[in-house]
């Protein structure tokens, strides 16, 4: 027994030697903690909606041609002979032609599916111009006009603002602070306390106000003109702030 305590205290008196020996000619034993930490972030997302309104300054109008034949080249024919008629006549009236533009063009079999079967009994053509009209004084002249030339669908009438910055830039502004009003609110029932905005998103849209056409008026003999009615666009723009919450 005493022989064994012998052997183990020689042998830590042995260890702490060598120990002395290496850290004092070769340097400390190198010793590693690897520390790890996490930070927990809890945020609160608001939304504010802004709004502004902006003048039209253009419109965009579709007038479509079609016609029915025997033969492709017969309704080929008719279409054309009307659309070259009509961009001739609104150039006439001032409207450039990189404003005037195809939208549409196609030729179709019609079909007579009686007794059982399928027979050709002719085709339809249609095509469509989209004309935009940056001087709205002349857009119910432009409907007029492409109507009497042949034009037999009006359609896809929209009015639009070339630049919506600055609307877009008014409508931002009141929805940034709706949400921070409402955020301000949130926190002072809520206790808590708010922090710095770490995220934010945006969505805009555009919806028409008042956008309307009217052709002619109560008396159309007296007022035999088309008329249009701009009225005016509304911008939205809503955004969501997210903050930090302290």
């Amino acid at each position: 027994m005493l022989k064994q305590i012998g052997n183990t205290a020689a042998t830590l008196v042995i260890f702490f030697i060598l120990l002395f020996v290496y850290t004092k000619f070769i340097g400390p034993i190198p010793f590693q903690v690897n520390s790890t930490s996490t930070t927990k972030t809890t945020t609160f997302d608001v939304t504010g909606e802004g709004k502004s309104t902006v003048k039209p300054d253009f419109v965009s109008i579709s007038a479509g041609i079609s016609a029915t034949g025997s033969t492709t080249k017969e309704v080929q024919d008719q279409i054309n002979v009307i659309i070259n008629k009509v961009t001739e006549n609104i150039k006439a009236l001032g409207i450039d032609s990189k404003d005037i533009q195809t939208s549409n063009y196609s030729i179709n079999p019609t079909y007579d599916y009686r007794d059982g079967s399928q027979k050709i009994t002719g085709y339809s053509a249609n095509t469509t111009l989209t004309i935009k009209v940056r001087d709205l004084g002349k857009a119910g002249q432009v409907i007029d006009t492409a109507t009497k030339a042949g034009a037999n669908n009006v359609n896809n009438l929209g009015f639009d603002t070339t630049d919506k910055t600055a609307a877009e830039n008014e409508a931002r502004t009141k929805a940034v602070a709706a949400a921070k009003k409402k955020a301000e609110d949130a926190a002072k029932i809520a206790g808590f306390s708010l922090g710095k905005i770490v995220n934010y998103n945006e969505n805009t849209a555009g919806s028409p106000i008042l956008r309307a056409m009217g052709i002619g008026g109560a008396d159309k003999v007296a007022s035999p003109e088309t008329t249009l009615q701009p009225g005016s666009n509304e911008v939205i723009v809503a955004v969501t702030l997210s903050y930090e919450i302290r």
